[in-house]
């Protein structure tokens, strides 16, 4: 049975929404007791905060529940889950007399989200629709799997973000036509150049879109918090370190949110927050533009995001992904609009950002919040796309001169899938007389991670205050060994000897986006492999 149910899980906030074969799109549905609604245009849009607080008593409050009972600043409370999860965050927290980490508090949120969600909508036992950021990696989602695995969820489909807003803002989508989708949420900025298909390719193709050109930074809403908080302490001449900072840092970020959101509506907005042992009082007020200069406690909202490079950092991931598309013979002139989503985008400097780079007219943010999941509902339902892989993908071998470890690319970004000739070939030699097993081990490289200005972050300690720390810069961050878990071997009989050629290997990619090996052994000249499936791409 194909799916109905597509779901959005946010650095901020999760938006569950449902196809309506009728009607023939998706709406977000309200989960009772777990969401609340945020206005969008002149609609309510529901959602549920991607909060979850582990109780004293052994109970897991999740969304509204932890709100409800004010208890978002509170100890034992995750937020910002989805952005740690995509960073393999080492950090821990107490929680109910246990140090649970954002993975593990981001499976236990999103497993009970996804299982109520289709109890509730009557999806239970159809295929459900998960989006990923585009600069995902191959563990995000595996921990995605994980998590609807832990929600009894037998059948799902990935699809990434952008993509699944272009199908979210359908009214607005016509066949032949190209779109930039600018997706700017709690954890990350990402762009796609998506061409809708005619009738006729539709046809020959069975899919609805095809995907030009994506590219993404890890730089979301949490991150302009972030920046906010590191402001005041500034301002305020105060340190993370500070046991002052240290007792009230889960109120400061609280603030520091709910300003960054009244400045998309307001002009100005204060932050003040009482450390109840010592009655002292860190604050900040904010303007939206125009901050008298020598007013330490008055801030420029514009101008800080403009000395962080939000601006120049959005435009450089916008470029990126119109230097993918016109490789395929596609440029700026030929969008007929930029399509705005997620809650970050609400921010009018961005707005204005994409309008001096497209013009006023073909900048649209109708559908910010739910275009996602509304999106990724109509995959459930079967609307597909023409895709191509986002990241380069590399053999390890062994340089046996220079006695380390190298890496030969298989697969590069921008590979169309299905393929219909092997996409790489190569040779592999044995390292040591005697051998009958060779490995293949398959790495996933970025070549783009982050950006300027992106040199720290904010984590969560394990007594459970904030800080700013230098972000991690080790190579774990840009290639990661994706078939580590379920290592592919070709056996060599009889044994090798060292460096001898012994296998002829090629690569090619199903419609899944598996990579798959077929090995020749050059010694007895057996197929030893045909479309053997090693790893799924991202």
């Amino acid at each position: 049975m194909a799916g109905r149910l597509g779901i959005d899980f946010g650095t901020s906030n999760t938006v569950v929404a449902l196809w309506d074969d009728a009607a023939g799109r998706g709406s977000a549905v309200r989960l009772t007791d777990y969401g609340r609604s945020f206005g969008q245009g002149d609609d309510r849009v529901p959602v549920v905060p991607s909060l979850i607080h582990y109780a004293g008593d052994r109970r897991r409050l999740l969304g509204e529940q932890v709100l409800a009972r004010n208890l978002y600043h509170a100890a034992g409370t995750f937020r910002w889950m989805k952005r740690y999860v995509g960073n393999r965050s080492p950090l821990t927290m107490a929680a109910n007399g246990r140090q649970v980490s954002p993975a593990e508090a981001g499976r236990d949120f999103l497993s009970a989200v996804l299982a109520f969600a289709a109890v509730e909508t009557g999806a239970e036992g159809e295929e459900v629709a998960l989006t990923a950021p585009v600069e995902s990696f191959e563990h995000y989602e595996n921990w995605l799997g994980e998590v609807a695995e832990a929600a009894g969820l037998t059948r799902y489909r990935l699809i990434d973000e952008p993509s699944a807003a272009a199908l979210g803002y359908c009214a607005h989508i016509q066949p032949g036509h190209v779109y930039l989708m600018f997706d700017f949420g709690g954890g990350t900025v990402q762009a796609a150049v998506v061409r809708v298909q005619d009738e006729e390719e539709r046809a020959a193709t069975g899919r609805t879109c095809r995907v030009l050109g994506k590219a993404g930074d890890e730089l979301g809403g949490a991150t302009v918090d972030q920046w906010i908080f590191e402001e005041l302490l500034a301002r305020n001449d105060r340190h993370d370190s500070d046991d002052e900072v240290r007792r009230i840092s889960r109120a400061l970020l609280v603030e520091c949110e709910r300003a960054k959101e009244a400045l998309s509506a307001r002009e100005h907005a204060e932050i003040s927050v009482l450390d109840p042992d010592t009655g002292a009082v860190l604050g900040l007020e904010l303007v939206r533009d125009g901050a008298p200069r020598g007013d330490q406690r008055l801030v420029s909202f514009e101008e800080l995001l403009d000395r962080r490079e939000l601006f120049s950092r959005i435009d450089r991931v916008v470029r990126r992904a119109l230097r993918d598309a016109s490789t395929r013979g596609y440029d700026e002139d030929d969008l007929a609009a930029v399509l705005m989503v997620g809650g970050s985008s609400l921010i009018p400097s961005v707005r204005r950002t994409l309008e001096r780079i497209f013009g006023r007219d073909r900048v649209l943010s109708e559908r910010p919040l739910d275009a996602v999941a509304r999106g990724a509902a109509a995959f459930a339902a079967g609307t597909d796309f023409y895709d191509h892989i986002q990241h380069d993908y590399a053999v390890r071998w062994f340089d046996r001169q220079a006695g380390r470890y190298e890496y030969r690319t298989c697969v590069t970004a921008g590979t169309a899938y299905p393929s219909t000739e092997p996409v790489h070939s190569m040779t592999v030699n044995a390292t040591h007389d005697g051998q009958t097993e060779l490995g293949i081990a398959i790495y996933e490289l970025s070549r783009h991670r982050g950006g300027d200005g992106g040199n720290t972050e904010l984590v969560c300690d394990p007594s459970g205050a904030w800080r700013v720390r230098a972000a991690p810069a080790d190579e774990d961050r840009h290639r990661f060994w994706v078939n580590e878990k379920s290592p592919t071997f070709l056996r060599a009989d009889p044994a090798a000897t060292a460096g001898q050629a012994r296998f002829r290997v090629e690569f090619g990619i199903d419609g899944n986006k598996r990579l798959l090996l077929t090995a020749y052994d050059l010694v007895s000249g057996r197929l030893t492999h045909r479309d053997f499936p090693v790893v799924k791409l991202t």
